[in-house]
């Protein structure tokens, strides 16, 4: 696994200055009081207030079809976190090689289920990206996933079949849910930690038979380590690619269930040029079954979208239009 260098939100160069006083000559007098005279600076996609805030950005505009909704949520409570509150040390036991959800974890998937539905974004979310571990794929099933399958009368292929992990939970149906697909790029940050060791992709295959592994490029876990702890760098690096994965994604609404180390660092790559409290609602930490929706913008795009928009191109009949402004033409 390569960490490429990437850049998400880049800083554009500065445009033009524009005097709003002949407009408020033209329109209210020079001495106007409802229109003072002040200068924005105009950015290709943020506008900046030098009087009101110093430079700060205060808005930022990007083409719909260049952003995706991405529903960011952590895992529910695993086994591994009931002894981890307890004694730190306990994350290094291979007692909790892969942990699966506690009975509380179950609830706490149970809430944040009633909340996805109560709101829509069940049903309008178009892909759900899980990393390979039985926690995360538990609450992503349990979450976003159809109903439970009750004596196993079913002939679908569940996401989840009857009694994984520790706590045993009914079957989950893949009815009415959206595809759930498997990616290695959004797992916690790795190495020495049993816990965020995963099993072979065969064994997950037996246990979520409707999710989609094909992503996963190798059946045993070649990436976690014994004896040594992933880097910052390469935590950052993966992140990175994930967040290009996602921005080459066709879906513009993509639920997202990982870890919280991981979802931290993810969300540290993003907030330098807003303000302090938007900065710290990006930056703050993940409880379990938590989720929290952002907007990522494929800012950087040099290709046509190919994602459906509600643009509407207007010129009927088509030609250009005469503009209304000289400066426009």
């Amino acid at each position: 696994m390569t960490r490429p260098t990437f850049t998400l939100i880049a800083t554009h160069p500065v445009g033009q200055n524009i005097s709003f006083s002949s407009l408020a000559s033209k329109h209210c007098g020079s001495n106007s009081p409802n229109l003072r005279r002040k200068e924005l600076r105009i950015h290709s996609s943020r506008v900046e207030d030098n009087e009101m805030t110093g430079g700060v950005t205060i808005a930022a505009a990007y083409p719909l079809q260049r952003c995706k909704t991405i529903h960011l949520i952590r895992h529910a409570q695993g086994f591994h976190n009931v002894a981890g509150e307890k004694d730190f040390a306990a994350y290094m036991s291979p007692e909790y090689f892969d942990a699966s959800l506690t009975a509380l974890g179950w609830q706490q998937v149970a809430a944040l289920r009633n909340h996805v539905r109560s709101n829509g974004i069940v049903n309008s979310t178009q892909l759900v990206v899980v990393s390979p571990l039985t926690r995360t794929m538990q609450t992503a099933v349990g979450v976003l996933g159809g109903d439970d399958i009750l004596n196993g009368n079913s002939t679908e292929t569940p996401l989840m079949i009857d009694g994984v992990g520790k706590d045993k939970h009914k079957a989950v149906s893949s009815v009415r849910a959206p595809p759930f697909v498997a990616v290695e790029w959004c797992r916690e940050h790795m190495g020495l930690h049993p816990c965020d060791q995963r099993q072979p992709i065969r064994t997950y295959k037996s246990l979520f038979p409707a999710i989609d592994f094909s992503d996963v490029e190798d059946d045993e876990d070649v990436l976690w380590s014994a004896t040594v702890r992933e880097s910052y760098e390469d935590l950052m690096g993966r992140a990175k690619t994930f967040v290009q994965w996602l921005l080459k994604r066709k879906e513009t609404e993509i639920a997202v269930v990982s870890h919280s180390s991981f979802l931290r660092h993810l969300m540290t790559i993003f907030g330098d040029d807003s303000s302090p409290k938007v900065k710290s609602e990006l930056h703050k930490y993940f409880h379990n079954c938590e989720m929290r929706s952002i907007v990522l913008v494929d800012n950087r795009a040099e290709e046509e979208s190919k994602v459906l928009t509600t643009d509407f191109p207007g010129g009927i009949p088509p030609g250009a239009d005469a503009p209304s402004d000289s400066d426009e033409a």
